[in-house]
């Protein structure tokens, strides 16, 4: 009598498991710009005292690092927080575009009368990030102005 053959039972597909908890995860970009530091309700002295070469009339330029930080709990689906090649093209449209090989006090129109101190830069990238995210939760944007020099902003503080 001829062998029976055995059917193996195919198993019932399930999404991989997705472990819980808060993930942080980090995008970097770069840019390059020129600006100036300089109070103009103040006298020359008091800029050349308070920024030194900084507020030279020339400008000078500096090679900016951004990184971003989101938190989030990853997709059951994905396992993404949130695809970090979306958050680069959220980066580049909101910030990169804007300012790269720009002169920072004078051509990007989110930053007219704003002193682009690397303070006051992290601060105005929040607001130019944060409504163009599609998961997770904003946690902290950090610019580098040089590879010694960083301001990190977490975010506005409750009202």
């Amino acid at each position: 009598m001829p062998a029976k053959a055995t059917r193996r039972k195919t198993p019932a597909r399930r999404a991989p498991r997705v472990l819980p908890g808060t993930v942080y995860i980090t995008r970097q970009v770069h840019f390059n710009s020129a600006h100036r530091l300089h109070n103009p309700a103040r006298s020359r002295k008091w800029n050349t005292e308070k920024y030194g070469l900084c507020t030279n009339p020339h400008w000078h330029g500096h090679n900016y690092v951004l990184e971003v930080t989101l938190r989030g709990q990853p997709d059951p689906e994905t396992g993404y927080v949130m695809d970090l090649g979306e958050l680069k093209r959220i980066l580049n449209r909101a910030v990169v575009d804007k300012c790269d090989h720009r002169n920072l006090n004078e051509e990007v129109d989110f930053l007219r009368g704003i002193n682009p101190s690397t303070e006051n830069l992290v601060i105005a990238f929040w607001h130019e990030i944060e409504p163009l995210l599609t998961a997770g939760r904003l946690h902290c944007v950090r610019l580098y102005e040089t590879p010694r020099n960083y301001a990190e902003f977490f975010g506005p503080d409750p009202v």
